[in-house]
């Protein structure tokens, strides 16, 4: 009878360890679960302040293009009406001075975005890549 309760009692001495973990690792678990649902929620969050955050900037763009347009035509108006050139002289200057800014702009940007980037990265511009053009 000696026997069989010191087995009994060795048996709940291995047990306990196990329990032990057992405990920790729900707790971790929980906690854990805790955390990633805490996360999804701030994702959504700044998922909402990121996305009208580039509308704005696109509403900004959009206003910027049409002063930009406006001042291109106040431009050759004034070239045309007080400096006295001709409509195609004052529109050729004007298209000129455009290729070259827009030249120095695409070379400046190219230049910018050149760089190492992760895999992850290329994968998602190229996915978008193509559901932009539609390939």
């Amino acid at each position: 009878m000696s026997e069989s309760s010191g087995n009994g009692r060795e048996e709940r001495r291995r047990g306990l360890p196990l329990e032990a973990a057992s405990r920790i690792t729900g707790l971790v678990t929980s906690v854990m679960d805790l955390h990633v649902r805490i996360a999804l929620k701030e994702v959504d969050r700044e998922k909402r302040r990121l996305i009208i955050g580039v509308l704005l900037l696109g509403g900004g763009l959009a206003a910027l293009l049409a002063a930009v347009f406006a001042a291109e035509v106040a431009l050759v108006l004034w070239l045309v009406l007080v400096q006295g050139w001709g409509w195609i002289a004052a529109l050729l200057a004007w298209a000129a001075a455009n290729l070259v800014l827009s030249g120095v702009l695409l070379r400046v940007g190219g230049q910018l975005t050149k760089g190492p980037y992760l895999p992850e990265t290329i994968a998602g511009l190229t996915k978008t890549t193509r559901a932009l053009v539609g390939r």
